[in-house]
């Protein structure tokens, strides 16, 4: 198994907003990534610019932070090229890294622009480094900036910072640092692409929590509605949990509840729904261990929904 850590640069529309393409709103320039072992060792390194096809010309931000000029980047290689390039670079059981979540949304949205979708496999499981670094050294809640981590851990600044490789490398380093109980318990789901059939669907268990994520519906009340999603199961010992405040919504894309364990007491459910590539609404539902404050907290939160709606009805 090898850990893939990469990074990506990109480009934005040079003339605003009201030119952007929509289904691009940052186009791929620059691929940088390191390949470590099993022992978190780096033995071997990609890179590669890229001759942008949409936004030719570098917004000013991005000439500013990257350093690049429009002449380089017609020096790169088409991104069909670079992006197979770089799978196969990468092998068929390697295991992702990433400083945060962004690069992995913006490199499906480049496969999904140009076709080439089918070449990652989603929902992904990878290692967010910039969430393992603030669980083994600061706090769960805390996302630092690369170089506060690079500088925290005073490791040798001998790159500038916002190159892809270069960026890549001081994250690979930073995770060599992560003990290995953290990486093996703590990684992510990234869900540009959700399940595509029920024997598809996540279910993950984590330190205190559990996070499943479902198959797309045709529209929300189906997705509310179904077995699986209402269900509340501990996250602890997996026995099913009685509720005690059913699900309900807070007029957003969120629903509430909770419910208590035989075992171990309180848990609280949260429900997020999104929109799925095919039209469709998944749901990402987190259950986790509770004490009797939250559930509280959560029953206020109902209690003035139910006030607020009253108002509203009496307001007609």
């Amino acid at each position: 198994m090898d850990y893939i850590v990469f990074d990506l640069e990109w480009n934005q529309c040079p003339y605003g907003k009201e030119r952007e393409v929509a289904r691009l709103p940052f186009e791929i320039i620059e691929i940088g990534a390191v390949k470590l072992n099993s022992s978190l060792k780096q033995v071997s390194t990609y890179h590669t610019l890229i001759n942008p096809k949409v936004y030719r010309t570098l917004h000013y931000r991005t000439r500013e932070i990257v350093g690049l000029t429009t002449k380089d980047l017609k020096q790169g290689k088409p991104f069909e090229t670079a992006v197979r390039e770089f799978f196969s670079w990468a092998g068929p059981e390697a295991v992702f890294c990433t400083w945060g979540t962004t690069d992995l949304t913006e490199l499906q949205r480049n496969l999904s622009f140009y076709g080439l979708l089918h070449l990652f496999r989603g929902p992904c499981q990878f290692l967010n480094v910039q969430k393992l670094f603030a669980i083994q050294y600061e706090n769960t809640k805390s996302r630092r900036s690369l170089e506060y981590a690079v500088d925290f851990l005073k490791l040798e600044k001998d790159e500038n910072f916002h190159r892809a490789l270069a960026d890549a490398e001081y994250t690979g380093r930073i995770l060599s640092t992560i003990d290995p109980s953290v990486i093996l318990s703590c990684d992510s789901i990234d869900t540009y692409q959700n399940p595509t059939s029920k024997e598809n669907e996540i279910h993950a268990v984590y330190n205190g929590y559990s996070k499943y994520i479902s198959r797309s519906f045709p529209t929300k009340e189906e997705a509310m509605a179904d077995k699986e999603v209402r269900s509340t199961y501990c996250c602890v010992c997996g026995r099913e949990a009685k509720k005690k405040l059913r699900w309900f919504s807070t007029g957003t894309r969120a629903y509430y509840c909770t419910a208590v364990c035989p075992v171990h007491g309180y848990i609280k459910g949260k429900i997020k729904t999104q929109h799925a590539m095919d039209g469709g609404i998944f749901v990402i539902k987190t259950i986790k261990v509770s004490y009797g404050e939250e559930a509280e907290a959560i029953q206020q939160k109902k209690e003035a929904l139910r006030v607020k709606r009253r108002k509203a009805r009496h307001k007609e």
